[in-house]
């Protein structure tokens, strides 16, 4: 029996070395092995804790089982000449299956970086693997793997079975991960070449997810042998599904590569899109996100920009003219006025010197001059309700050190009485009818 099963013979022979006085030694070097192996992923934490990147937290994670299946290899391979070993033979599969809950773990928190469902994804692969490392060392994973095959149901031409479709589950969930954290890779390298368009970045990432899923999921049914022709009913009755039903959603996603390829809108620019503007701060396939210098976002349908009008304000040129009006009294110093108006806006930082603040004259309004004050901004991005504030509050103060008067509207009014036909209008019914406003 135990020629037939390797795994309850490693449990009986370790149940045999319990009562053995040398199995002190095994457990005494299994142990200097383990510290030996948190020492070593501590001290490499400590010396690599400040390079930023994820093949440097993915060696953090893997430092101790990686470090510690090494070790004992190297301590069975010594001992075993001297004593028994089944207890390193155990501790072997334990951290191979450690490491490799952590490299799982690890590449969903690369590919999903603000899930919060990973934390209970993460009790529930520990947990499977665990599992599975149980029944492999029982030996029982042949007995639960015959009895889901003959749970088995035609689809098409081809049987498939109860195992067959949990392996192919678990295949494609890994081969997907894997394959999102390769395009997390790539988009990172993708992000630094400061020189390549962002746009044009953008498509690459999209470009890449894309067709690595794709690629992942096509190769991980046929590794687990499923025909792909047996899905040929079902990927023909969704793709009509999706031509009719899904019809806006497919114009938004194609929309938005068009968006990221002719380079239209690019990350950054300030456009307007009928009532809604702000600053681009997202594309991505199915709508665009434009955030408010207030601080609201608006999220557009890619089909929107595509068959609407934009109002692009820094496709070609970041520059952007900014105005402001103010009236001034007809008695004060005009040239004086225009002076000091062009100095509070040269006097801001944001504002540019080429071209530089000027100012217009007009109207002659009722009440006023109206002085328009133009100038240039080469930050959009950064609000223009806020430099247009700090000048209006800079020529405000230089009027008023210089004595220049900013009028408001004044109407004279007089009320005149006339005598009445029947008699004279008493002295105070006259005082009584007469104002001044």
């Amino acid at each position: 029996m135990s020629q037939k099963n390797p795994a309850l013979k490693l449990i009986h022979d370790l149940w045999d070395d319990v009562s053995d006085p040398n199995f002190i030694w095994q457990v005494g070097a299994l142990l200097v092995c383990l510290v030996l192996a948190s020492l070593f992923a501590n001290w490499w934490r400590r010396r690599h804790e400040e390079g930023a990147g994820r093949l440097s937290d993915a060696s953090f994670r893997l430092a101790f089982p990686l470090t510690g299946m090494v070790l004992v290899g190297i301590a069975m391979l010594v001992l075993q000449n001297f004593t028994k070993v089944n207890l390193f033979r155990l501790a072997l599969p334990l951290l191979g299956s450690m490491a490799l809950v952590r490299i799982v773990v690890f590449v969903l928190r690369q590919a999903f970086p603000t899930a919060a469902w990973l934390t209970t994804w993460e009790r529930i692969i520990v947990a499977l693997v665990w599992g599975w490392l149980a029944l492999y060392i029982t030996d029982l994973a042949p007995y639960v793997i015959d009895a889901l095959e003959q749970v088995n149901f035609p689809i098409g031409k081809q049987r498939v079975d109860l195992w067959m479709i949990l392996h192919g589950l678990v295949t494609v969930f890994l081969t997907v991960v894997f394959a999102l954290w390769v395009a997390g890779m790539i988009e990172a390298r993708l992000m630094r070449f400061e020189t390549v368009d962002s746009s044009l970045r953008m498509v690459g990432v999209r470009l890449a997810k894309s067709l690595l899923t794709v690629i992942a999921i096509f190769a991980s049914l046929a590794l687990v042998g499923i025909d792909m022709t047996a899905l040929s009913v079902f990927t023909g009755a969704l793709g009509v599904g999706l031509g009719f039903g899904l019809k806006n959603i497919a114009s938004n996603y194609i929309s938005g590569f068009i968006i990221l390829l002719d380079r239209s809108i690019r990350l950054g620019n300030v456009i307007q899109v009928g009532a809604d503007g702000g600053m681009v701060t997202q594309i991505t396939t199915r709508y665009t996100v434009l955030r408010h210098p207030g601080g609201t976002e608006f999220i557009v349908p890619n089909d929107s920009l595509i068959s609407g009008v934009v109002q692009n304000q820094t496709y070609s040129d970041s520059r952007l003219r900014l105005a402001t009006t103010v009236g001034v009294a007809y008695n004060c110093d005009l040239d004086l006025a225009m002076r000091l108006m062009v100095e509070a806006a040269a006097a801001q930082l944001r504002v540019l010197a080429d071209p530089g603040p000027k100012v217009f004259l007009t109207l002659f309004a009722d009440s006023s001059i109206n002085l328009e004050l133009g100038f240039w901004i080469a930050d959009p991005e950064e609000g223009r309700g806020n430099v247009t504030s700090d000048i209006n509050i800079a020529i405000w103060r230089a009027f008023r050190e210089h004595g220049i008067e900013i009028p408001f509207p004044q109407r004279d009014v007089r009320v005149v009485y006339e005598k009445s036909a029947v008699g004279p209008v008493s002295q105070e019914s006259a005082d009584q009818g007469k104002g001044v406003v």
